[in-house]
């Protein structure tokens, strides 16, 4: 496997920098998929309970030939699931459809306020790291306000919140409080759904270093210092997208992205203060 960039979290261990998101991946598809990404030298794999597409992606793992203690992987709680007694029931079924006995790293898919049940659900994610069934508990899409709760009413606090994050839409704000809570954070959508490979400023960045504008905007994350996990089904983007580990942006090429940040208009995503979806 390749040489791949690593961060340490504030629970000791550590996550692979650039990882393979298969939100939206049709589950008939996942394992052929994500057995394309180990190919192509992903080792972290990123799925949900909410995409149901778990199975896929245990399918994968085992049919890659990698030795499961050289991949990372990455589920999260359905929105449904919060309540303690059925976190832990809703995790069960997590590790059925993967067929895995420890799971790397287990998120809370989204705060859901209105539901007012995500404490619930941090408290049994941190008993399932306590029994060793989770190597390390995150969360997903949560603001300030809801990561100071959490913390203050259990004193765990997540390695990682997952969030969405593109040039478009930095969440530079966001990033300072994580900061200061040695907290990763993790990008989603990181192309901004695709928008953002059209733009001229990333186009002029990515010829000038003889890649694509896809390959560009990874780089971006990964020398921001974020973990990300870009997702497609066609074989030949999977392998480009990959290919991003042997080149760096410089800080003019920083500074020209820095500037395409929109932080009141670039959201494309729900926004986790109102999201109130249940899956």
């Amino acid at each position: 496997m390749a040489q791949q960039p690593r961060l340490k979290l504030n629970d000791g261990k550590t996550i692979p920098q650039l990882g393979f998101g298969v939100w939206q991946v049709p589950p008939e598809v996942t394992h052929s998929v994500v057995e394309e990404a180990i190919k192509a030298g992903y080792i972290s794999i990123d799925t949900a309970e909410g995409y149901q597409n778990e199975r896929g992606v245990g399918e994968a793992v085992r049919a890659s030939g990698v030795p499961r203690d050289q991949l990372f992987i990455t589920s999260k709680l359905r929105n449904g699931g919060h309540a303690y007694d059925d976190a832990l029931r809703s995790f069960d079924r997590t590790m059925q459809e993967l067929k895995m006995e420890v799971l790397d790293l287990f998120l809370i898919h989204w705060p859901v306020p209105k539901q007012n049940k995500y404490v619930e659900a941090w408290k049994a994610l941190v008993k399932l790291q306590k029994d060793g069934r989770i190597r390390s508990i995150g969360v997903s899409n949560f603001n300030p306000d809801h990561l100071e709760r959490i913390i203050g009413e259990t004193g765990v606090t997540p390695v990682v919140n997952q969030i969405e994050l593109h040039p478009s839409f930095q969440q530079r704000a966001n990033r300072e409080f994580h900061k200061q809570h040695d907290i990763k954070i993790e990008s989603w959508s990181p192309l901004g759904q695709g928008q953002e490979i059209n733009n001229p400023v990333i186009a002029e960045i990515a010829k000038k270093h003889g890649k694509t504008p896809a390959q560009t905007i990874i780089r971006w994350h990964l020398d921001e210092g974020l973990i990300v996990i870009p997702k497609s089904v066609t074989p030949h983007r999977i392998h480009e997208n990959f290919g991003v580990l042997d080149f760096k942006l410089d800080q003019d090429d920083l500074a020209k992205i820095a500037a395409l940040d929109n932080p009141r208009g670039g959201r494309m995503g729900a926004d986790p203060a109102t999201a109130d979806f249940r899956f």
